[in-house]
This record gives structure tokens, C-alpha cells and sequence, in this order.
């Protein structure tokens, strides 16, 4: 005996996506095998490390095998409807198929289970998986872990470089949660290998209020930056309205009325993370919003 941990297959859906590529790179660091579900062989992932399994979703006969031996399937698929619901149900009824004893939903989010039903198109989404999920005969947990810190970098229509501004609606004091993409893959990765995970694991990297990010980057440039109130939520909510009527139909993940969307979700407060797992893994340094942002400081 080496003395080194063995570790079941764990299979992981969307591993060419960013995300997936970033919890699969998250499993092999701990010496976990991993079989790769993607629709097309991708230089993008580990060499030798990871064994990449090109799968036809429809193909139910094809999903069982790619799943079959797997200890937990992990789905980092990204879209709308027929992503969420369709393929990744098809991908859930294969685990179950094949006796899969675990299985982690891509809802990577903020708390939906609090967020109001027809506000969110994606959080509607993935309530509606939840409900097939539970029902079906699997151990499922889901990691929910606000908005992406990432998108502090320039994505998100908060932090505004060029009038050195912090946007916001509502409250200047609502506290947002932001979790680095690399730290969600980490969690993910010992959530995978955890057989007694719960249904539910809420991380967040940082808790920080639009007054909070004015003030850190005030520190952090030398430079004053200052609060910039664009209305209330219903300003907002009608905004998302008139947009979303303009916008054709899409099947884009994020449309702009749909980032409006999340962005009410977390001003409003009713998505914010409580009762954190942070410490569930043991992991103690998390990425927070200075480290995010330092780069993009002038």
C-alpha cells in the first residue's frame, strides 16, 4: 500500500464549458478520475488525465454507458430550456439508469428557492428541475453561490471604471455574495467526493454591499469613488419589462432583460445566501473582491 487515496470516477457534463473545465482541472488536482462528457473531443482539457467521452445526449442507450461506474455526475451545462430541462434531464435519467448514486445539478446560482417564481427566467428554470430531481431516485445536491465574483471584472454593470461609480438599485446597503468561479470548482470538486453532502450547500467568497464596493475601491485606487443610485426596484422591474419586450426570442443564457433579472434577484435581497457551508471542506481562503478587482485598477 502507497498510502494514497483511491478515489471513484466522478463524470462531469459541460467539462469544455468554463466552468466545467474548471471543476473537472479542480478533480484531477485531487487525483480523482474523471470521465468527460462532451459532444466533441476538446484539447481544452487535461491530457492523459482525463477521459473524454463524445456522447449524443439524445442517445439514451450511449448515456448509460458514459455514465455507468460513475460514484456522483456532476453537470456544468449552460442554457435555457432545452439545455436545463431537456439535456440535462435526459443526463439524469441515464445516472439513474445506470445506478449513479449521486447527482449535482448546474444551478451554480444564487438562492433560488427564495427568489419569486416569474421574476427570473433562469431561476424559474432550475426550480423546475428541482422538482424532477427530487423525485427521481438519486442522492442530488445542489451548490448555490450568488453571481460569479469574475463578473466584478467588467461583465456586470456595477462597478463603472470610466466615471468611477458604483451602480446600484434600491438599497446601497443590500449586501451581495460573490463567489470566484476557481473557489466554486474547488467546492464542487469536494462535494463530489462527499457521499453524505445535503440536498442544498450555500458558499459565498465575499459579502459586500454597493457601499462597501465604493469604499474598497476608494482604498484600493487612491482616488474617490462614489455611489451612483440609477432608482428602485420597480424603476427596475419596469425596465426589464419594456426590454424583454423588445428583445426577439433567444436562447442566449444571458440576454441583457435576463442579467436585469439576476441583478434585481440580488438588490432586492431575496436571493442572498444565509447559513454558509464555507467551512464545510475545510477550505479557508476564498477569493474575495479585492483580489477580483485589482487587476482592472488603473
Amino acid at each position: 500500500m502507497d498510502g494514497k487515496q483511491t478515489w471513484p470516477v466522478v463524470v462531469v457534463a459541460g467539462a469544455s464549458g468554463d466552468l466545467g473545465i474548471r471543476i473537472t482541472e479542480a478533480l484531477v488536482a485531487k487525483g480523482v478520475p474523471v470521465r468527460a462528457l462532451v459532444r466533441r473531443p476538446t484539447d481544452s482539457l487535461a491530457r492523459g488525465k482525463v477521459e473524454q467521452v463524445t456522447v449524443d445526449f439524445g442517445d439514451g442507450g450511449a448515456l448509460i454507458r458514459a455514465v455507468t461506474g460513475a460514484a456522483c455526475v456532476v453537470s456544468a451545462l449552460n442554457g435555457t430550456a432545452p439545455v436545463i430541462l431537456d439535456t440535462q434531464g435526459q443526463l439524469l435519467d441515464a445516472a439513474v439508469a445506470a445506478g449513479v448514486p449521486r447527482f449535482i445539478p448546474s444551478d451554480f446560482c444564487l438562492d433560488y428557492l427564495a427568489t419569486r417564481p416569474g421574476d427570473n427566467r433562469n431561476m424559474d428554470l432550475r426550480r423546475r428541475f428541482a422538482i424532477r430531481l427530487d423525485a427521481a431516485p438519486i442522492r442530488a445536491t445542489s451548490i448555490l453561490n450568488g453571481p460569479f465574483a469574475d463578473l466584478l471584472e467588467g461583465q456586470a454593470p456595477i462597478v463603472l471604471h470610466r466615471f468611477r461609480r458604483v451602480l446600484f438599485w434600491g438599497d446601497t446597503d443590500q449586501v451581495f455574495d460573490f463567489t470566484a468561479k476557481d473557489d466554486v470548482a474547488a467546492f464542487t470538486a469536494d462535494a463530489a467526493l462527499d457521499p453524505d453532502a445535503p440536498r442544498h450547500l450555500r458558499i459565498s467568497g465575499d459579502q459586500i454591499s454597493p457601499r462597501g464596493l465604493a469604499e474598497l475601491l476608494t482604498g484600493m485606487e487612491g482616488r474617490r469613488w462614489r455611489l451612483l443610485r440609477a432608482g428602485g426596484i420597480g424603476r427596475l422591474s419596469a425596465i426589464i419589462a419594456v426590454t424583454r419586450a423588445l428583445t426577439p426570442e433567444t436562447d442566449a443564457p444571458f440576454p441583457a432583460w435576463q442579467g436585469m433579472q439576476y441583478l434585481r434577484d440580488m438588490s432586492t435581497g431575496r436571493g442572498k445566501l444565509h447559513g454558509l457551508d464555507n467551512a464545510r471542506y475545510g477550505k479557508a481562503v476564498w477569493t474575495g473582491a479585492a483580489a477580483v478587482l485589482a487587476p482592472t485598477i488603473r
